[in-house]
């Protein structure tokens, strides 16, 4: 049997291939490959448990014992060698346990000494049904035991955080847990202490396992030493149904398992996806999953009475209430979309495609911040994003030579990026991070810093120089600096290098391609070109599309606060996520609103119309990843009543007069494939501008932290319980200017006026720039680069 030899990383040569025989089969294997790697390709299973195929190996359980003898050409080796630890040679023969009694011998003693003080609890143990260990100690243990003494015991469980729980009698210093919060997490939380039979897995005294990543130790653990707390004692394999999905937090498109039991998830696992998450997962894509069971989830259609109370309807009487509205604030002043950026592809579609036909007008924004002015963002993704497929890929990153950050924080804002990008920078790629300050997840990519104050990033662009082999990754905060993302643009022009935007949440990049922009129609048409309405047109069945130019969200909201716009349409948008949320409530006061949603909120409370709509666990749907990388998942729960967002449009498409042409997901997938991109001209990449000049003596840098009080963390308060305590950062001269000193409590009061207290934390950003977690309840992201205040705080939140 021979390995198809594949070209190295760099694509210049084939891989050398060796030839050697295991159990009598001769196989070709690429040089470098381990033995136990080499048997798998014959189809021969040696038994492991350290061993892991994306971490180094370390030889550590010696379950996987070999003989490899000497065939005369001296690559014999005089003793059993662990399988994981040495590398193939020429010439060389390996017999497992299929054909070696020493190897059989060998593994079945390691096996007896594991048991020896591991605890009979299978029964009751979170493992039982799916571990390796009761597998091998069946294939490969004794049928009895010899041990007639006391097991040794520990009390249990021992917390090695608020979610992850450790049962160290069940351990067998395997390593995996260490190694993987080491090598990959870059989390050394964690780690071997002890010597001899009483060593285990430890944490420093006061300093629990708070990773990002924690719960792939669980996953990992090859028996049932580390359980989940919310999980623990809560199902058992065989209770559970299995569906394959893609996490909805982020822009990544992370493959998980959801297991779930009579209607209900239990837990969700990462799933195997060697080109975009491999097998690993934030503990978000993990834990933050009961958001939708919650209380408040909405069931039924509610409309607003003449007492002025919402109170239940039928989905036919709700649709029709909605269509009345939605037509009565069309005819009068308007009606403006906020899709959000939550949504399915096919979801924002059915929005885009609703508020041009039915509606009548191009108002349709899924940003829930204040855009540039100008139009630079939307130019930019209009010109650099929309329809232009992977051109940057998770394994282009690894293969790339320097990759720079712009306006992201990637352990942050989307994890799974930043686990590929570590594994590559210990291989040598070269990040480099356009930012105020270093951060623990930048720290772990060993990024250079090109320090910037918030605002002046253009500059710092402008600055840099790339090459054919290099990738600028673009977070969606480089829209709050004034000509950040044309100097971008301009930074790979001619370069040869690529460009690649990473927003924050799950729905942005599909809604982008699906035309949920004011300027942008679906498949990167441009609504200020003639052919491309009219080649749109054509294709909706309508006869023509309005020529007038759509609002953004903020104008939207103002014009709908004013009275200049009489009605809005929202799905799946919180109050505190728009740019002014005192605005925002006096346009939703005002206006006629339809607010499609999971569960009830400060947006449904002011809404006229409620329509119930079905969270990802409920209903099939498209992701489109930061890449460009399309990522359906199916329903996983059939729960009556629980519609998409498409059909509850359609529906109230129908009763407009207008249908979509689709009442489904898949419906909806169709048409925008036979769409498709637009061939005519795109529009011209922005051009250059200049950053914000400020003479403030302090500005504000923000951004979410990965773990924090939004919604779709709900439910998950073990989880929520290991996020990284918030702080105000700034240098010590900035500290000393407020009368601060590290530790004391430190207030940072907006322009608007509001106020957040935090421990202070002396950090190495530039002078006169303060550091502050954006987050749910505290509504500063509108204010990045703005001008605040530093004060002695009273009381620390």
């Amino acid at each position: 049997m021979t390995l198809t030899p594949e070209r190295s990383s760099t694509g210049a040569e084939p891989v050398e291939l060796v030839t050697l025989t295991i159990d009598d089969v001769e196989v070709s294997v690429p040089k470098g490959t381990l033995v136990i790697r080499a048997a798998e390709l014959v189809g021969i299973e040696i038994p492991r448990f350290c061993d892991h195929p994306l971490l180094e190996p370390v030889g550590a359980c010696r379950q996987c014992l070999v003989e490899v003898p000497d065939a005369g050409n001296g690559r014999g080796l005089p003793k059993p060698q662990a399988s994981c630890t040495i590398e193939v040679a020429p010439g060389m023969v390996v017999r497992t346990q299929l054909t070696s009694a020493v190897a059989d011998k060998a593994q079945r003693g390691t096996m007896e000494l594991l048991l020896v003080n591991h605890p009979l609890d299978c029964p009751v143990c979170d493992k039982g049904g799916e571990c390796p260990l009761q597998n091998q100690a069946m294939s490969h243990g004794q049928g009895e035991t010899r041990f007639t003494e006391t097991k040794r015991t520990y009390p249990k469980p021992l917390p090695v955080s608020a979610q992850v729980l450790l049962d160290r009698e069940r351990c067998v210093l395997c390593a995996r847990c260490t190694r993987f919060s080491e090598e990959i997490a870059g989390d050394p939380f964690i780690a071997l202490v002890e010597r001899g039979a009483w060593q285990q897995v430890g944490t420093a005294p006061d300093v629990p396992f708070h990773s990002y990543f924690s719960g792939n130790t669980i996953q990992i653990c090859p028996v049932g030493a580390l359980t989940s707390a919310d999980y623990r004692f809560r199902a058992r394999p065989f209770d559970l149904v299995s569906t394959p999905t893609v996490s909805e937090h982020d822009a990544c498109g992370a493959a998980v398992r959801v297991d779930h039991r009579r209607g209900t998830v239990m837990r969700r696992l990462a799933g195997d996806d060697p080109e975009v998450n491999e097998e690993w997962i934030s503990d978000k894509d993990r834990f933050a999953f009961r958001w939708s069971q919650q209380a408040d989830r909405l069931r039924t259609p509610l409309v607003r009475d003449e007492s002025g109370e919402l109170v239940p309807m039928s989905w036919p009487g709700a649709l029709a209430v909605a269509a009345r509205g939605l037509a009565a604030a069309r005819d009068a002043a308007g009606v403006g979309v906020l899709p959000g950026g939550r949504l399915t592809a096919e979801d924002a579609y059915a929005y885009a495609k609703l508020a041009r036909t039915a509606l009548g007008a191009h108002d349709v924004d899924f940003r829930t911040r204040a855009a540039l002015a100008g139009g630079e963002e939307e130019q930019f993704l209009a010109s650099r994003v929309a329809a232009t497929g992977p051109s940057v890929t998770y394994a282009s990153l690894e293969r790339a030579r320097t990759v720079v950050l712009a306006g992201l924080e990637p352990e942050d804002e989307a994890a799974t990026l930043f686990l590929r990008l570590r594994k590559a920078s210990r291989r040598g790629l070269r990040v480099v991070a356009v930012a105020s300050h270093t951060t623990r997840g930048l720290a772990k990519l060993g990024a250079e810093l090109v320090r910037t104050r918030p605002g002046d990033e253009a500059a710092a662009l402008a600055a840099l120089e790339l090459g054919p082999d290099d990738v600028l990754l673009v977070g969606e905060r480089l829209a709050d600096a004034p000509g950040a993302l044309a100097a971008a643009a301009a930074l790979i022009a001619g370069s040869g290098a690529r460009l690649a935007w990473v927003p924050r949440r799950a729905g942005d990049r599909g809604a982008v391609e699906a035309g949920c922009l004011p300027g942008l129609l679906p498949g990167a048409r441009p609504v200020s070109d003639p052919a491309a309405r009219a080649d749109l047109a054509a294709a909706w069945g309508v006869p023509s599309l309005p020529t007038a130019p759509g609002r953004d969200t903020a104008a939207m909201l103002a014009a709908a606060a004013d009275g200049s716009l009489a009605g809005l349409l929202v799905g799946g948008v919180d109050l505190d996520d728009l740019p002014d949320p005192a605005v925002a409530r006096a346009a939703l006061e005002r206006a006629f609103v339809v607010s499609l949603e999971v569960r009830s909120s400060a947006v449904t409370e002011l809404a006229d119309v409620v329509l119930p709509v079905a969270p990802p666990v409920e209903k099939s749907g498209t992701f489109v990843t930061w890449e460009g990388r399309l990522r359906p998942f199916p329903r996983v729960l059939d729960v009556a009543g629980s519609l998409p967002d498409v059909r509850v449009l359609a529906g109230i498409a129908e009763e407009l007069g207008t249908p979509l042409g689709f009442r489904t997901p898949e419906g909806a997938m169709a048409e925008m494939t036979e769409l498709g991109p637009w061939d005519g001209e795109r529009a011209a990449p922005p051009t250059v501008g200049t950053s914000r000049a400020s003479d403030a003596p302090l500005v504000l840098d923000t951004w979410r932290q990965l773990i924090d009080s939004g919604r779709l963390q709900d439910g998950a308060e073990t989880y929520r319980a290991t996020a990284r305590p918030p702080a105000v950062r700034a240098s010590l001269a900035t500290l000393a200017a407020a009368g601060l000193t590290a530790g004391a409590p430190a207030t940072v009061v907006t322009a608007a006026g509001e106020r957040v207290t935090y421990p202070a934390e002396a950090a190495d950003l530039p002078d006169g720039v303060v550091w502050v977690p954006a987050t749910a309840d505290v509504h500063l992201h509108a204010v990045r680069g703005e001008a605040v205040e530093l004060v002695r705080g009273e009381v620390a939140r």
